[in-house]
This record gives C-alpha cells, structure tokens and sequence, in this order.
C-alpha cells in the first residue's frame, strides 16, 4: 500500500507543477491549439490554448512509477517487473505517436498532424511488439504477463484466441491485441474534446484499477492457491502504475478543467489509451474494462453510429459526433456536459467494481 500511495503522489505533484511549465512555455512562443471554423461556435474562443499537455501526464507516470521502484528496491520490497515495464512502454509509445502528431501541427503549421497510414502503422506496429512480447517472460509459476485467452474477470478457459499456440492462432490474437489498443486509444482521443472531460474519466478508471490490481495482488495465487485467486503476474506493479495513472490525471485535471488552460492533445490522449489498453491485458480484464470504461465506449460507438447512419442512409442520427458535441449543439453548457458524463463515467466504474467483486464473493463463498 505504500508503494501505491508513494506512486500516486510523485505522480500528481510532477504534473500539477510541470503543466504550468508547459503552459508558459507555448504561450511565450504563441503555439496553441487551432479550432476548426466548421466546429462549434462556441470553441472558438478556445484557439490559442496551448496543447501538448500530455507531456505533463506522461512524465508524471514515468517518474512515479520509476521513484517507487527505486524506494521499494532501496528497501528491499519491490522491484521493476516486465508486466510494469510493458504497460508503461505501451503507453510511451502511443504518447510517442502522438507527440509526433501534435508536433506537425503545432511546429510545422499542418493542422492535420500526421496522416491517418502514418498513425495506424505507428499504432499497428507498437501494437505487435506489445501482443508478442506479453506472452514472454514467465515466471517461476509459468505464468507470463498476459495470456492468449479472452478475458473478463479472469481468463476464460473455453475461448483461446492463439487455439494452442498455433500460426494462425498467434496471427488471431496479434490481431485482437491490435484490435484493443487501436480501440481505447482512439477512444480516449475521441473523448477529449471538452475541457477536463478525458481526464477526469480517465482518473476515475485508474482509480479503479488501482484497487483491481491492489486485490488481485491481495487474493494472488501466486501468494495462496484459495477459492477466488487471481493468476495474474506481476499484481503489486501493475497498481504502482495504475496510482501513477491516477495521481498524473488529476495534477493535470487541475490545469484542464474548464476553462482548461492547456490541452492534453494526442501526446496525452494516445498515451492514456495506451495505457488503458495495457492494463486491460495484463490484467486480464479485456472484456470488464468495457464496463469500467463505458464512457469511452459510448463516446466511440456515438462515432461509429453517426459514419454508418451518414453512409448508408444520408441521415446525421446526433447533431454532431462525438456525442458530447451532439448535446453541447442542443444547448447544454460545456461544465453541464462534462459533469453528466463524469457521472455516467462513475456510474461505469462503480458498475463494473461491483461485477468484480461479486464474482470474487461468488468464488470466494464455494
């Protein structure tokens, strides 16, 4: 528990001083933020905000995670461990692609960033790198940081996408591997669009599993072999990083809330995808993360629904998408819309705690 509230704090207090910093620094040479004409009238007052903030996210992770270990290994307690160290370089990386994208636009004055091949062969090939090497490193018990089987709150025994280990079954599960991160880093980037909005939800999911992890790490059966145990490598780390997550979301939180006084931009959304993404795979929650994470996923599917409905019918089904537009068009204030949907985005969390516990009570009680 130490480690984690250790982690939690480095986190929240190099973002929360390193956001202004950044803020000073793109204000001073005048790089801001560009808001499309064709966009919400009501955004327009926010051209000139600096971006690029995910940087403050990113380091606060980084260091926190880092300081911990260097305490807990100092102590005797902990260490750096590869189910920690691939998350974090899944989320490094993603941060990576998107620091390329801001930079375009804000550096070299090309609104568009980098070009929609260049993303998705950056996001495909960290993706592949990621799924081949989480199913490396075992352990002394074997178990390696993720597993070919789909997952809820556990592995599902009946579902492996590898089909034993086969060509074709690895192909299958680089692809849902690719799949997942593609999904919730786009995801989280679609979601940032109001001031404070993808950070606080983000905050609220690490919040979540920073307890997910910590009971894992508590019910281990690497630890216990008992009713309910979690064969899960690596539990403790993995909820260093997690308090890292939480503690950087909300030092930022405290510049971007509205009126936000800097963006995250891609460099921070990509990244908090990544690490979304990362930890729903070592956790083995892919399929629970939908629930914790809903928001995103309505935000998404508001995206898709809008592109199909427009393609096959010729009808726009929101006035806008993503759905926070769509009742930002309607007349909702921007604080109104960004409040409603942290709430729905609690309600996720709560939603989805409560279908992790009770799946461990229903274990537990056999």
């Amino acid at each position: 528990m130490q480690q984690i509230i250790i982690s939690g704090a480095v986190a929240f207090l190099v973002s929360i001083f390193l956001t202004p910093l950044l803020i000073r620094y793109f204000t001073n040479r005048q790089l801001g933020q560009e808001i499309r004409e064709e966009g919400l009238q009501s955004h327009l007052r926010k051209r000139g905000t600096p971006t690029m903030g995910g940087i403050a996210i990113i380091a606060g992770i980084t260091v926190a995670y880092v300081v911990t270990n260097l305490i807990a290994m100092a102590q005797g307690v902990g260490n750096f461990t590869v189910s920690g160290l691939l998350v974090l370089g899944l989320t490094l990386g993603l941060g990576a692609t998107g620091f390329a994208d801001d930079f375009i636009k804000l550096y070299m004055n090309r609104n568009l960033g980098l070009n929609k091949t260049a993303k998705l062969v950056s996001q495909l090939a960290i993706a592949l790198i990621f799924g081949l090497l989480v199913l490396r490193f075992p352990d002394e018990s074997g178990i390696t940081p993720a597993s070919t089987h789909l997952s809820f709150i556990r592995d599902i025994d009946t579902i492996d996408l590898a089909f034993g280990g086969s060509i074709i079954g690895i192909i299958i599960f680089l692809i849902f591997i690719y799949v997942v991160v593609s999904a919730w880093s786009n995801a989280v980037n679609i979601t940032d669009g109001l001031d404070g909005l993808a950070a606080g939800s983000t905050a609220f999911v690490m919040g979540a599993y920073t307890i997910v992890t910590f009971w894992q790490f508590r019910n281990s059966c690497a630890t216990e072999v008992a009713a309910g145990c979690y064969t899960v490598r690596d539990p403790l780390d993995i909820s260093v990083l997690c308090a890292a997550g939480l503690g950087a979301t909300l030092g930022f939180l405290w510049w971007n809330a509205a009126p936000a006084k800097i963006f995250m931009g891609d460099t921070g959304s990509l990244a908090l995808g990544g690490l979304v993404a990362g930890l729903s795979v070592v956790t083995r929650t892919e399929l629970l993360m939908v629930i914790i994470g809903s928001l995103f996923v309505i935000e998404v599917a508001s995206v898709a629904i809008q592109i199909f409905s427009f393609k096959t019918r010729g009808k726009r089904v929101f006035k806008m998408a993503p759905i926070h537009h769509h009742f930002e068009a309607v007349g909702w204030a921007e604080t109104t819309v960004v409040v409603r949907f942290w709430l729905i985005a609690v309600m996720g969390v709560l939603g989805g705690m409560a279908v992790f516990y009770s799946d461990w009570l229903r274990l537990a009680e056999v």
